[in-house]
């Protein structure tokens, strides 16, 4: 029904939403039909059709999906720090079946090494999340011409994440089918062609991001400086983590790769 007031905060309405509150001026009376058909199942539909169309910009126009995010456009998608973390643990979930049905062996530095694998699951978000700043910081003072501040830079790092998540999420898959022995090389060529895209991900999403901001040399220079930046500031933290968690500033070898 159409209401001259809305339902929630009693304000006077004139058009299908409440001008106070956002309510929609066109309510039902709750009966079962109505809450299986609309509620649950439209709702369901909606969330998959927002996380899809996030995830399918994120691959084909994520500077872009990034930019319009930015300027205002914002109903057709899916918040991406939720994504995130929704990926974060799906990421985990495989990582910890891999590791249950394909028992790795513990190589060297045992000790050390526990340690410091404990360290990175007890703060696997954290350290993931802090990966958006970083390379939020290096980004605007490399690709100064997109004119953005540190928050507007933190929504394409926020992106960037996105993508390496999914990606991660596929690397991990690939990981769990190579256990079986008819399709191991098959899935370990994936796992590798995955773990390119993933090197390769920001420099695409900074390249649709600034295609009409930068020449493809300028881009070029840009982009290495970028990368060349945000691996010396990882290293220099990763040694910093294992220094106070180990006591060492050798990387402990534990990864069974």
């Amino acid at each position: 029904m159409n209401n001259k007031q809305c339902l929630n905060c009693e304000q006077k309405v004139s058009g299908n939403y409440c001008e106070n509150c956002g309510q929609k001026n066109n309510t039902h009376p709750i009966t079962l039909k109505h809450f299986l058909f609309h509620d649950i199942i439209h709702g369901v539909l909606h969330l998959e059709k927002g996380i899809l169309l996030t995830i399918k910009e994120t691959f084909t126009r994520p500077g872009q999906a990034a930019l319009d995010y930015i300027n205002g456009k914002r109903v057709k998608y899916y918040n991406v720090f939720y994504l995130i973390l929704m990926l974060i643990g799906l990421n985990i979930l495989t990582v910890h079946y891999y590791h249950e049905i394909n028992h790795s062996p513990v190589k060297e530095n045992i000790g050390n090494g526990l340690k410091f694998m404990n360290f990175l699951s007890a703060n696997v978000k954290l350290i993931l999340l802090g990966f958006v700043p970083l390379i939020a910081i290096n980004a605007i003072l490399i690709f100064r011409r997109l004119k953005l501040n540190i928050a507007e830079h933190f929504i394409i790092g926020g992106i960037n994440l996105l993508g390496i998540l999914v990606l991660c999420l596929f690397v991990n898959l690939f990981s769990l089918l190579s256990i079986f022995q008819g399709i191991k090389d098959f899935a370990y060529i994936l796992k590798i062609i995955c773990l390119f895209l993933i090197f390769l991900f920001p420099a695409w999403t900074y390249f649709n991001a600034t295609k009409k901001k930068y020449s493809n040399i300028g881009f070029t220079w840009r982009i290495l400086m970028f990368y060349s930046l945000t691996i010396i500031e990882t290293i220099i933290i990763m040694g910093f983590i294992i220094y106070l968690v180990t006591g060492q500033t050798q990387t402990p070898l534990i990864i069974n790769l």
